[in-house]
């Protein structure tokens, strides 16, 4: 039968793409009776987006997990995708929302985490080491035989989101630069947001004897994109497809920090997160890819780097100095 799908954060980027796709792909809408979008924010544009899309959204208020799960058992969803919004509290609210979903008892969760976690050390990189403790919440319903919640769980760790790399448009535009504070040896490998929205897609709408599709069910999938790269590598991709001289500049954390709040709108927590998955990658701790479960679930590989520069070679292309780019916001899943 067709599942009815709560999806938490759709103010955010990552989980308005998911409702998106599930709206508007048929694909995926085929197989769907109802979204359901949850936000701290229900009057943003996106939200309004997603309603006039058919999304029913809901306003998320943080503080009480009573009144939170009886909202959430009151959706009829029978599956949920756990986004973590971009908050400073970000923590105190997944954490709440996870209580919830298992006071509620729906059967079905996809929870979106952050690759990495696993590696960060709790005092260096505490935004990404939090993950790591969310997902620990999530699966603990596991082995709870008092709730039908943990059933049916799904954990994906998202790697570094190449729309990430926008944040640093200005400098691309008019310096033919682009600053990451990431050393000069070691690699890693963004992967495209609308990449892991279909990965997240495809596991909402699978159906199997026990809730998810057993294919997915119990999996702890990471995702990262095709290609590692190192500054210098990634830099060369965005010349081939711009069709221009790009070049790498490693910069230090002092720096980068600064060029993160003058050019993002997100808040410090999102760019401390940011700060610390760059520092990940100079320790080494990103040399590596994992797409063989995209394979597995989408039948395609991921977007390579130099078609994400093609896509938005209108952002990353060299424009006069006083045509600076827009402010944009770090997703932190």
């Amino acid at each position: 039968m067709p599942r009815s799908v709560c999806i938490t954060a759709v103010d955010g980027q990552t989980g308005y793409l998911i409702a998106e796709l599930l709206l508007t792909n048929s694909d995926f809408s085929s197989k769907i009776d109802s979204v359901v979008g949850l936000s701290l924010k229900p009057h943003d544009a996106k939200c309004k987006e997603l309603a006039k899309l058919g999304a029913k959204i809901i306003a998320h208020h943080p503080g009480k997990e009573r009144e939170m799960a009886s909202a959430l058992k009151g959706t009829g969803a029978d599956a949920i995708c756990i986004v973590p919004p971009a908050h400073k509290d970000k923590f105190d609210i997944t954490s709440e929302l996870i209580a919830a979903t298992k006071r509620a008892e729906i059967p079905n969760v996809c929870f979106l985490s952050s690759a990495g976690c696993d590696y960060a050390d709790p005092n260096k990189q505490p935004r990404l080491h939090e993950f790591l403790e969310l997902e620990e919440l999530v699966l603990a319903s596991k082995g709870d035989p008092t709730t039908a919640t943990g059933h049916s769980p799904v954990v994906i760790r998202a790697g570094f989101y190449a729309e990430n790399l926008l944040l640093y448009a200005p400098q691309a535009q008019t310096e033919g630069l682009l600053p990451l504070p990431v050393g000069k040896d070691h690699k890693f490998a963004p992967i495209a947001l609308g990449d892991v929205a279909q990965v997240a897609g495809f596991v909402l709408v699978g159906q199997g004897q026990h809730g998810f599709d057993d294919k997915h069910r119990g999996q702890l999938i990471v995702l990262t994109g095709p290609m590692l790269t190192t500054g210098d590598e990634l830099a060369t991709a965005a010349s081939s497809a711009l069709g221009t001289d790009m070049k790498f500049e490693d910069i230090s954390p002092r720096e980068a920090k600064r060029v993160l709040k003058k050019q993002s709108e997100s808040d410090d927590s999102e760019q401390q997160y940011l700060l610390e998955y760059y520092s990940l990658v100079k320790e080494g701790k990103t040399n590596y890819i994992s797409t063989i479960a995209f394979n597995a679930i989408t039948g395609t590989s991921p977007m390579e780097p130099p078609d994400f520069f093609k896509t938005y070679a209108e952002e990353f292309h060299p424009q006069e100095k006083h045509h600076p780019s827009k402010k944009r916001k770090v997703d932190g899943h």
